[in-house]
């Protein structure tokens, strides 16, 4: 009986000290953890000098997919790339995807619209612009009136959002071919509140040449002065890539009835607001990974206004010989 009693005591005691042990554990425990929720945190966030712009540029980087940047790190302007087109198909293939990449590098935000004119009667930039503004997203608030054939190769040329005034990318002093200093044609980006206030572009323009001289006047008069690149190291040899076959593709540079002496002054009568046209057609496209919307476009011309817009053989004048052919400057529109 004795060993028996001496047993459970021994049991009893180690039990207890066991318990004992295991409080005190959760005592020290509880203990330690009110000592560190209480503690002062402030001095290692301010330790931890994170690089936020190096953190958001690697997120940039893995949004990149076959070199396009997604919108996400894109500005908040949107661009309308407006390309008058018509027989052009070699130059469109090279084009799209090139001026697509080229904007996603900037992070601009952009649309291609190709403006194709699929009448009868000769080719109308002007009025495919106005065409183009009009059919366009009004989510983009900027266009660039843009030539198919001529390709940027500097990427320090700029085609953000011009907010104090248009900006003229294809330059004189940069420009493969034309240099007078009044030119704004080839590339031009314009907000569209002041595309609006020009009244757009004249439509009396059927053929080669001129209309972006009479748009200068135009934005001349609405004291909208156009602004430049600066600080591009490249010249006129190599700044664009001018795609243009002029064996293949000629110019047409006729004059018939008084479309010389016309289309030599200010157009105070047709613009944006009156552009006669149709769509036929419009698609949605992808040419080698650039989304690219495609309008087929129907002008209509009034040929009591404007009767070259169709030039017979009876009423043609061939000014064919370029060395006379001379752009005006702005004193002669």
């Amino acid at each position: 009986m004795t060993y028996t009693y001496y047993k459970q005591d021994s049991f009893k005691i180690r039990r207890w000290a066991i318990t004992k042990l295991l409080i005190a554990c959760l005592f020290c425990t509880f203990i330690v953890a009110c000592f560190v929720a209480l503690s002062p945190i402030t001095k290692v966030v301010e330790e931890c000098e994170c690089p936020s712009g190096k953190v958001s540029a690697v997120v940039r980087e893995q949004k990149v997919s076959d070199g396009a940047r997604t919108q996400a790190s894109a500005s908040k302007h949107k661009l309308a790339v407006l390309v008058p087109y018509r027989d052009r198909f070699e130059e469109l293939l090279e084009f799209a995807p090139y001026i697509h990449k080229f904007l996603n590098k900037q992070d601009v935000n952009h649309h291609i619209y190709v403006l194709n004119q699929v009448d009868r009667y000769r080719f109308n930039r002007a009025s495919l612009i106005n065409v183009g503004f009009h059919e366009s997203s009004k989510d983009c608030d900027y266009i660039a009136m843009h030539d198919v054939d001529l390709l940027p190769m500097n990427p320090h040329l700029s085609y953000q959002y011009p907010a104090s005034r248009p900006f003229h990318v294809a330059a004189p002093k940069l420009h493969p071919r034309y240099h007078y200093p009044t030119f704004v044609g080839g590339i031009l980006l314009i907000k569209r509140e002041d595309f609006k206030r020009v009244n757009g572009m004249s439509n009396k323009y059927w053929g080669w040449g001129l209309e972006d001289d009479e748009f200068y006047v135009r934005l001349k008069e609405a004291g909208l002065n156009v602004s430049r690149p600066t600080n591009i190291s490249t010249g006129s040899e190599d700044t664009f890539r001018h795609l243009h076959d002029r064996d293949r593709r000629k110019r047409d540079m006729t004059k018939c009835f008084n479309q010389r002496a016309v289309t030599r002054r200010r157009d105070r009568q047709t613009g944006l607001l009156d552009v006669s046209y149709t769509i036929k057609s419009v698609y949605e496209m992808v040419i080698d990974s650039a989304p690219v919307t495609i309008l087929n476009i129907e002008l209509r011309c009034n040929k009591t206004l404007t009767p070259w817009c169709e030039c017979e053989e009876s009423q043609k004048t061939d000014i064919s010989n370029k060395g006379s052919f001379k752009k005006p400057d702005a004193k002669t529109l």
